[in-house]
């Protein structure tokens, strides 16, 4: 019997829009899952507990900053694709300043990480797990600044559903699988492995299963016991006579500064790792003014260079070059411009992004300029360019490029074969002389591992005008837990480099943060909030939300059909993990994409792999100032899920 699931009407006439080029919009139709509606307040993130943590929240009186807040402490308690260790960031509409808010809660290197310290360990980039793969802790320092500066209740009220998942809770059957399918690395770590595995030693008993199944409950004591330390911090204060905000940072200065920070330190660099106490008390989260651009009349919004996301400010920048509604929604044309808008404004990415507050300073104005975007928008030709490198934004912005000699040296992005086929394993394409990795958390033979490694997302809005997008994370599994604090470590060094000639502004350097793929989304109409939208997925982040976006600006599809619709996703650009390895040509496509599109797209030189979901699972809420109301969609890709009121 055949089970595959009957295409919805959705995909159907997504489908059928191929055929109508000149069709303007799509209109409304069904979806796989059922669109929120809201009118006081909606929270969106990963997992059923975590949206409910939100609810939870929201319910005590707490605004969209306090939601999102205990969405981002459930989900990390949960494993869901992150832990306490990881790194924070966020996009905040402060509706009484009327205007939007960054927050970077990015860990930086720690003493001791340079080149010359990891290329003596015969590597070629950071390595991408163990305590060395670590940056400072982040998140516990983004939610407690968040909640000081804009949230409404106390650290007790916003972690009470955390602090109870972390007593106890009904695992799900993903984390569950996650936990075995790499148990063999959790054991190299003991106090992981003491955690993660709580029948180590006893799967002959269990069918082989060391960890815990799905429905068991999962205990994390340890972890448990280190929340309620900062929120015993907030009490003391409190007790001291502190404000509310004060009381809240006492919390932020117990964990980066006291007995949390000494615990930590010292279970780091037992276990082999280089975070020292003083690493932890001289980092701080910062309050940024993001990156915007302009699109056919849209403000839209993103982080600055520290992350990849203004590549999808450039990519709509070039794409305002052309008229996209003509092309036709997923029409070979279309996805051809795409691909090659994204390629231009990943090859830049790849060459300029890092930590602006290092030297060299980005060129972020001749990036992100007009000009320059129709400059990079005249490469774009007819078939795919496998060779394509990042250009020169420094004449847009006055300036003379320090690193000129290094733009024409594209040695690793020799052309793939062409073809409507996978590589021989479903392996990545590799340029010559770079070995894959093999120690990956995730198996380059899981078709879902692109959209599942790393990250999750939180978007929370409500009635008095809060609009909130995250993407939380670092400390996936399989992470190293910081001894007895059961803190899960980031591992984000990763994505540094160590030669100059790849990215002079992202080699790694103590104190630097990382350039982070980690991407949420604002948009804002007629100086009006009026989206929020993130999605896991490594560097597919960047390329699903333009998709969405576009999605929503130009074919006028609700937030859930446009979370659901098929996307196309590229691998030409320096992976972010592991080897950076980089695959020209190579495109990622709904599998129900028609014969003669992917005919098309062969033609164009392009190598086709198709999966069933390509979007990843987008989050997203949208203001809808007419009515008064809140839309929200949560993609089908997924465990996503939101509630609403």
């Amino acid at each position: 019997m055949n089970t595959r699931p009957v295409p919805s009407i959705a995909r159907l006439f997504l489908i059928a829009c191929l055929v109508v080029a000149s069709a303007p919009s799509v209109p409304q139709e069904r979806t796989e899952k059922p669109p929120l509606h809201g009118r006081q307040w909606m929270a969106i993130t990963g997992k059923p507990l975590g949206a409910t943590a939100g609810a939870r929240v929201f319910q005590r009186g707490g605004n969209a900053v306090d939601a999102a807040c205990a969405m981002i402490a459930a989900t990390a308690t949960m494993w869901d694709v992150l832990h306490w260790g990881g790194e924070t960031q966020a996009l905040i509409w402060h509706p009484t300043e009327r205007k939007v808010i960054a927050i970077n809660a990015l860990g930086v290197a720690p003493t001791g990480a340079t080149p010359e310290f990891f290329k003596a360990k015969g590597l070629k980039y950071p390595p991408e797990f163990g305590p060395l793969a670590a940056v400072t802790p982040g998140t516990p320092g983004g939610i407690l600044v968040m909640l000081a500066e804009y949230g409404r209740l106390s650290l007790a009220e916003v972690l009470a559903p955390a602090i109870e998942l972390a007593d106890g809770y009904p695992i799900e059957a993903q984390t569950a699988t996650l936990i075995e399918r790499n148990k063999s690395k959790l054991k190299e770590w003991p106090n992981t492995a003491r955690v993660m595995l709580p029948y180590l030693g006893q799967g002959a008993m269990r069918d082989g299963r060391e960890g815990p199944a799905a429905g068991e409950m999962f205990r994390q004591p340890e972890l448990a016991a280190t929340l309620r330390k900062l929120v015993d911090a907030e009490k003391r204060a409190l007790s001291r006579g502190a404000s509310r905000k004060q009381a809240i940072m006492a919390a932020y200065e117990r964990f980066y500064r006291g007995d949390i920070a000494t615990e930590l330190a010292a279970a780091v660099q037992a276990e082999g790792g280089l975070i020292t106490r003083e690493d932890l008390a001289r980092w701080q989260v910062k309050i940024e003014e993001p990156r915007k651009v302009n699109y056919r009349g849209i403000d839209v919004y993103k982080l600055d260079t520290w992350t990849q996301g203004p590549s999808l400010l450039q990519s709509l920048n070039i794409l305002e070059n052309f008229d996209l509604k003509a092309m036709g929604y997923n029409s070979s044309r279309y996805l051809h411009t795409l691909y090659q808008s994204m390629n231009l404004a990943f090859a830049d990415r790849d060459f300029y992004y890092g930590d602006p507050a290092f030297e060299p300073v980005e060129p972020v104005e001749g990036l992100l300029s007009k000009a320059y975007a129709k400059q990079r928008a005249a490469l774009i030709g007819e078939r795919n360019d496998p060779t394509i490198g990042p250009g020169d934004p420094y004449p847009f912005q006055g300036g003379k490029n320090p690193y000129h000699s290094l733009l024409n040296t594209p040695a690793d992005r020799a052309p793939a074969p062409a073809g409507d086929a996978k590589p021989a394993g479903n392996r990545p394409y590799s340029p010559a002389g770079v070995v894959p990795t093999t120690d990956r958390s995730y198996r380059t033979d899981d078709p879902d591992g692109a959209f599942w490694r790393g990250t999750t997302s939180v978007v929370a809005a409500d009635a008095e005008g809060w609009l909130v997008s995250v993407t939380p994370s670092g400390g996936w599994i399989p992470a190293v837990i910081a001894g007895k604090t059961g803190i899960g470590l980031s591992q984000r060094m990763q994505s540094f480099v160590l030669d100059a000639r790849e990215n002079p502004f992202n080699v790694v350097e103590p104190g630097k943060r990382p350039r982070v793929t980690l991407t949420p989304s604002l948009a804002v109409r007629d100086g009006k909030p009026w989206l929020a939208f993130a999605v896991q997925g490594g560097d597919s982040q960047d390329q699903n939300l333009l998709q969405f976006f576009l999605n929503v600006a130009e074919f006028g599809m609700t937030p859930q059909e446009a979370t659901e619709a098929a996307n196309m996703n590229s691998f030409q650009l320096r992976d972010s993990f592991g080897n950076h390895e980089i695959s020209p040509g190579r495109m990622l496509l709904d599998d129900e994409t028609p014969r003669w599109v992917r005919r098309e797209l062969t033609a164009r030189g392009y190598r086709l792999e198709f999966q069933p979901r390509t979007a990843g699972p987008i989050n997203a809420i949208m203001l809808d100032h007419e009515h008064g109301t809140l839309w929200g969609g949560s993609g089908n890709h997924g465990e996503d899920y939101g509630i609403a009121w």
